[in-house]
């Protein structure tokens, strides 16, 4: 479908009245939610009590919006109650799209929120996607369902659209309304309607895109082109670390070129750069094509926990610090800083490295939820005090607490002669680390 309204367009539009259905209210539905929310009746619904019973209290466990901006939005209600779906007339649907042990597509989710909306979709509904999936999935996948459900026929009697998130967990400053924001729509008049609907609430504009299948894809290469670009400086390290050249240096060095690209090496967790990617392989060999470039990225940002682990190991080793009696510190479990999110956190990779060796692990981190972390991983979050008398330190996460910590603080955790410690985040200057006796490892 071409459409001749593509294109980058910044034109608020008037409110029409319709009633807003946000299906899933994570890190990705609830800031959407309340954005609208401010501007018309809009019904935020989530499977998860507790979730629904904290927001109705003003809290937000993902700390994506504060108690004030919750309040702000005097038109959004919270449930978890099907019946209230009855109301909504444009869906937004923004549920997780993970990946399986095999590292393919799991679309459970995805399939359940189609079925639920199913159910409620009304004549001439809109149903929009908002969650990351492969070219075509929109169509090929959740359309069947929608139709089967209510017995509406596609493109004649309900409607569909696709406008990807392009949400940064933690990030105060580039927030949803903050972000163009990419829009299509299942033919020309609900490309037109859903990108005006979008324009309520995105300030710097939209992108409407020709077709829903075009939307998809370009969600899905965003991550795809960050993830290969940082596999590139991640496989730099591996041979860097081999030659005993700091790759940070050498970045550093590099940067002085005016169009030298900023990225740094490091473990690529997250429940978007390290999963969208299969997304697209996925598809890509369904379509017969064997991706080569974009797997082999994979793999090497898969293997980074345990390259790291393997490195400190060595020179744990070499510094005579006895390994399977040895304790270590890590500071830092959620995949960013300043972010209690551990979805597919790649720290877990490291820190079972580690505990195949026979290390005592103690973890530390003032972001992440205890609960969450023991319930997901199995592992007991310890206070700052705890890290006493260790063998060695690795900084995982920079969250602004453990980047305030003095190298000279850091030394004083540790009771080894050669203490090896690992700022997998380039955080500390490496000079005064080695200054204070710290052997020093970084990416």
């Amino acid at each position: 479908m071409k459409n001749s309204n593509q294109g980058y367009t910044k034109v608020n539009t008037k409110n029409d009245g319709r009633v807003i259905g946000v299906i899933g209210l994570g890190y990705v539905g609830l800031p959407l939610a309340v954005e609208f929310g401010k501007k018309r009746k809009v019904i935020g619904y989530d499977l998860d009590e507790n979730r629904i019973s904290e927001l109705k209290d003003g809290i937000d466990s993902t700390l994506e919006i504060s108690k004030e901006n919750l309040q702000l939005a005097t038109l959004l209600s919270f449930t978890s109650e099907e019946a209230s779906l009855k109301e909504v007339d444009i869906f937004i649907v923004t549920v997780p799209t993970p990946i399986d042990d095999a590292k393919r597509p799991d679309l459970n989710p995805l399939i359940f929120a189609s079925e639920l909306v199913g159910k409620y979709i009304k004549k001439d509904g809109i149903v929009i996607y908002e969650s990351t999936v492969y070219p075509g999935c929109t169509e090929e996948v959740c359309v069947p369902i929608l139709e089967s459900i209510s017995s509406l026929e596609y493109n004649k009697d309900f409607f569909c659209g696709y406008s990807p998130e392009r949400v940064n967990p933690g990030d105060k400053v580039n927030t949803v309304s903050k972000i163009v924001k990419i829009t299509s729509g299942s033919n020309k008049e609900t490309s037109l309607q859903i990108d005006s609907l979008y324009k309520e609430i995105i300030e710097p504009g939209t992108f409407l895109a020709s077709s829903i299948a075009v939307a998809e894809a370009a969600k899905v290469i965003e991550n795809t082109q960050r993830d290969l670009n940082i596999a590139l400086v991640n496989e730099l390290s591996l041979i860097f670390n081999r030659l005993e050249i700091d790759t940070v240096e050498v970045l550093e060095a590099a940067g002085s070129k005016w169009n030298f690209l900023p990225f740094r090496p490091g473990m690529v967790g997250g429940h978007c750069i390290g999963v969208d990617p299969y997304y697209l392989t996925h598809k890509a060999e369904e379509s017969g094509y064997h991706p080569e470039v974009i797997l082999a990225g994979r793999r090497i940002n898969d293997n980074m926990a345990i390259n790291a682990a393997k490195s400190i190991i060595k020179k744990m080793t070499n510094n005579n610090i006895d390994i399977t009696s040895s304790k270590i510190g890590i500071m830092g479990i959620t995949f960013k800083e300043n972010c209690p999110d551990v979805r597919n956190t790649k720290i877990i990779d490291l820190i079972n490295e580690l505990k195949d060796w026979s290390i005592e692990i103690l973890v530390y981190d003032p972001w992440a939820n205890k609960d969450e972390v023991y319930n997901k991983y199995g592992i007991n979050l310890v206070g700052i005090e705890s890290f006493s008398n260790l063998s060695s330190l690795i900084v995982t996460v920079g969250h602004n607490e453990i980047r305030n910590l003095t190298p000279k603080k850091l030394r004083e955790m540790c009771d080894e002669e050669k203490p090896v410690i690992a700022d997998l985040k380039s955080i500390y200057k490496r000079n005064e680390l080695c200054d204070l006796g710290f052997t020093v490892f970084r990416l």
